[in-house]
């Protein structure tokens, strides 16, 4: 201890500063390497409980002695008990969800329960059975239903039942289809609801619908449903990035009706076939006065009857000339005319150097290859489709940014906390070091007395006669020469520093001091010896 005192009253203000602040320092890390090595690593238990399971969670961790800490809405636990935790906490039904399911209705009995009582009890039941299952998907974090019921009137008519849901989600959008779906499920648990009459509302508020919308194919989305068809089917054989298609559509803009009636006189059919016939016999005299009559052998004189006979056939056929009728609506969207340019890189082979050659396609594997891609996009030459291949040499093209490489830390596997508690223990014993042991250890220790008077051990070397100090300080140059070297210091430093403090005597007897320090000691031991001889 009077060693210590010795040495702290030996310090100089700023080094007293400095070992309290580095003794203060090495406490306080020592406390947190301390409180670091006993805490466990925390890791989340449950997270966006409601308030009330998230009570109950930490009341059971209480009750087992468990160490835990609540962070906003997380419960952390120690890591290497979390999964025990979850089955002992499930084993016990908690969390406990915030809505009931058909456990309500284990709580009704025969006695003081009304049928009204156990409508609200059922629909309550029903809503709660809904949200959990509405809530079992990943994207929501929570959900209400509400279902209007319509009561047990035999005389309500047209009425419709109805449904709402209120869900809050992760930050997810709820697209179309999985609103669709919601109401499909709620609609399919409620009888005579359909997914129409359920009204589906997110988090802010907003309505979600659950018709999708129609999309619209335009000429860019048809050609890039192409292009990649086509890409697809040449990587399979040039291999990846070794191909580009193009695609340009000129598509029609503009509704289009035409409607065509034509008729076939060739094409002529007898639907009906009308036949008449008539003949018509007559016989008598003739009263007719002629010249011949009037004559004595004229044709009176052959007689006076006469006869006839007339016979009339008529057909009549029905034909109809056949038509066709034709309408033609061409809507915005059709193909008009589509060009294809298509770009494969050649092949490079190294030739006896090592030096690499680019050679393009072979012609049989361009045709090979047109063929495929106009079979994949449909190409028509009689609509003026036109397909344009082509083996050209690719550029090669340097990498943006910088490549992912595996790090350091994650090749070596380190914990990272392991290191942190390494790199702190590490600067602590840097400024215990530094700042504590070198101060006191640098500084040289005081020797008492009785060292001052014990003999020398060793015998010094001889050396040139010196001169005796007579306490009198000499102004004149040191012959600098006949010193011998008690130290490491060249002859040369010690002149000029000698020569540097020649206008400060004080300076100039400590800086011989120092170097002659045995010389010293010799003259102080032969100082005190005399004292003790004239005492």
């Amino acid at each position: 201890m009077q060693q210590i005192t010795k040495l702290w009253k030996a310090l100089t203000l700023r080094n007293r500063i400095i070992v309290i602040g580095a003794a203060v320092v090495m406490f306080w890390a020592v406390l947190a390497l301390a409180r670091m090595a006993s805490t466990p690593s925390m890791t989340l238990l449950y997270a966006g409980l409601e308030s009330g399971a998230a009570g109950e969670v930490v009341a059971a961790l209480e009750q087992q002695g468990v160490q835990y800490q609540v962070r906003n809405d997380a419960i952390l636990v120690d890591a290497t008990r979390r999964d025990e935790l979850r089955m002992i906490l499930a084993g016990e039904g908690l969390p406990r969800s915030g809505t009931s399911g058909y456990e309500l209705l284990d709580g009704l009995s025969g006695f003081g329960t009304t049928s009204q009582m156990f409508d609200a009890a059922y629909w309550r039941a029903k809503e709660g059975e809904l949200a959990r299952t509405i809530v079992s998907h990943p994207a929501i974090l929570a959900a209400r239903v509400h279902i209007a019921s319509t009561g047990a009137n035999p005389f309500q008519r047209n009425i419709r039942r109805s449904a709402s849901v209120s869900i809050t989600t992760n930050g997810a959008e709820i697209s179309a289809k999985h609103a669709r779906a919601l109401q499909f499920l709620v609609a399919s648990a409620v009888a005579d609801l359909t997914p129409d009459d359920v009204s589906i509302i997110d988090a802010e508020g907003a309505l979600v619908s659950g018709t999708e919308e129609t999309k619209v194919n335009t000429s860019d989305e048809r050609a890039e449903g192409l292009r990649l068809r086509a890409q697809r089917l040449l990587e399979a054989r040039v291999g990846p990035g070794n191909a580009v298609v193009e695609i340009a559509l000129e598509t029609v803009t503009q509704t289009e009706s035409t409607r065509e009636r034509r008729f076939d006189p060739e094409g002529r059919v007898a639907i009906s076939t009308d036949t008449e016939e008539r003949a018509n016999t007559s016989s008598g005299g003739d009263t007719s006065v002629t010249v011949a009559s009037n004559l004595p052998d004229g044709d009176a004189a052959a007689g006076g009857t006469s006869a006839s006979e007339n016979t009339e056939t008529r057909e009549r056929v029905n034909y109809e000339v056949s038509s066709t009728e034709r309408e033609i609506i061409q809507q915005p969207g059709a193909i008009k005319r589509m060009t294809v340019a298509v770009l494969i890189n050649g092949i490079i082979t190294p030739d006896a150097s090592g030096t690499p050659i680019f050679a393009p396609r072979p012609a049989e594997e361009l045709t090979a290859l047109s063929d495929l891609v106009a079979s994949a996009v449909g190409l028509d030459e009689a609509r003026g489709d036109a397909l344009t291949i082509r083996s050209l040499q690719f550029q090669p093209t340097e990498p943006v940014g910088t490549l992912v490489e595996t790090g350091l830390l994650e090749r070596l596997a380190i914990d990272t906390m392991t290191l942190v508690q390494s790199l702190v223990l590490a600067i602590v014993a840097l400024v215990l070091g530094l700042f504590v042991l070198r101060p006191i250890l640098s500084r040289p220790a005081l020797q008492p007395a009785s060292q001052l008077n014990a003999p020398a051990r060793r015998v010094p070397e001889p050396e040139p006669a010196l001169t005796p100090l007579s306490g009198v300080i000499d102004d004149g140059d040191i012959d600098v020469a006949g010193l011998s070297d008690v130290s490491e210091t060249p002859q040369a430093g010690l002149r000029q520093r000698l020569d540097d403090s020649t206008d400060d005597p004080v300076a100039r007897l400590r800086a011989l001091i120092g170097q002659r320090q045995e010389e010293t000691v010799e003259i102080l031991r032969n100082w005190l010896e005399g004292e003790e001889e004239r005492v």
